[in-house]
Order: C-alpha cells, then sequence, then structure tokens
C-alpha cells in the first residue's frame, strides 16, 4: 500500500514538473465569443464526418458561376442542334405556294339570335343572347346571357321580339351589330 501511494505521488510529481514545461512554449488560447465556438465546433464535427468543408462566399460563388456557364453551354448547343434539324427539315420539304392576302370584309360575320329587351333608343335595340352549354367537366347544363346593342335603320323591333343579328364595323360606342330580321314578334 505505501508504494501504491509513492507511485501516485511520484506521477503527481512529474505531471506537476511537466506541466509548468508546457505551459511557457503552448500559445496563449483566443478567447472565442459564443457564436464563433459554436461556428467552430460545427466545422470540427463536419470535418470528423466527412461532409464538404466550408467555402468562403466568393468561392461559392465562383462555384454557381461555373455551374451556369455550364448550363449554358449546354442549352445553347441544344438550341443549335434543334435549329439545323429545323433547316433540314424545311430543306426536305416541298415548298408551299403563299396564301394571297384576305380581302378586306371577306370574312364571315357572327350571327346570334336573342331577344329584345329594350327599343327606348332610336334606331337601336339592346338584344339578350342566351347561351347553353354542357360543362366540358362536370356535364352540367350551365346557362349563360350576353346583351348587346344592335342598330335597327327603321326601327322595326320592338321588346320581346325575337330576332337575328349580325357583326358589324363599330357604327357607335357600344354598337357593334346589325339587325338581320325580325324572327318572331312579341305577342
Amino acid at each position: 500500500m505505501a508504494e501504491e501511494d509513492q507511485n501516485e505521488n511520484n506521477v503527481e510529481e512529474t505531471t506537476a514538473a511537466a506541466a509548468p514545461e508546457a505551459a511557457p512554449a503552448a500559445e496563449p488560447v483566443p478567447v472565442l465569443s459564443p457564436k464563433e465556438r459554436r461556428q467552430k465546433s460545427r466545422g470540427d464535427r463536419a470535418a470528423r464526418t466527412g461532409a464538404r468543408p466550408t467555402r468562403t462566399a466568393e468561392e461559392r460563388q465562383a462555384e454557381r458561376t461555373a455551374k451556369r456557364e455550364a448550363n449554358a453551354k449546354r442549352r445553347r448547343g441544344a438550341r443549335a442542334k434543334a435549329r439545323e434539324k429545323a433547316a433540314a427539315t424545311r430543306a426536305s420539304a416541298p415548298a408551299r405556294e403563299a396564301t394571297p392576302p384576305a380581302e378586306p370584309g371577306s370574312g364571315r360575320q357572327k350571327e346570334r339570335q336573342g331577344v329584345v329587351v329594350s327599343d327606348r333608343a332610336d334606331k337601336t335595340i339592346t338584344v339578350r343572347i342566351d347561351v347553353a352549354r354542357r360543362h366540358r367537366r362536370y356535364e352540367k347544363i350551365v346557362r349563360s346571357s350576353s346583351t348587346v346593342h344592335a342598330h335597327d335603320e327603321s326601327n322595326d323591333a320592338h321588346a320581346g321580339d325575337t330576332v337575328v343579328v349580325r357583326e358589324a364595323r363599330p357604327l357607335s360606342r357600344l354598337k357593334r351589330w346589325r339587325l338581320v330580321q325580325v324572327v318572331e314578334r312579341a305577342k
């Protein structure tokens, strides 16, 4: 037992003697703020686990720029290839004749049937056009209506009449339609 106490005393003396020698040779430990300590411990942990090393903002920006340039080069190549393919397709296709330009006023005007709502204005009638259609998804009949102002040169149509109107050039601020015929008179 005495030998063990003596051995422990020897060990303590050697460590105590070694400590003063090591202390002057070591550099002073910098005092870090809590935030800096956390960053350092995270960096040390990442280095131990094999994660990517921390990079500066300039290094990350350079990496982003290089990646963008590589993607741009790849896109340019794909576009050039597509242009070449389109040119080859155009060259192999037979030449088409150019269609002549349409003559003014040669298009077909829309015709709609509706009920006259108002005929109070001179040479103008207001026509309600009702539309019933089937909904594409829900298959339910959806009813909607729109009103148009139509030109009635002879004040022929009256409220309640069923009329046919045809699309026309702008005749006034609101009038874009002309009365074609009165289909059915109101009772």
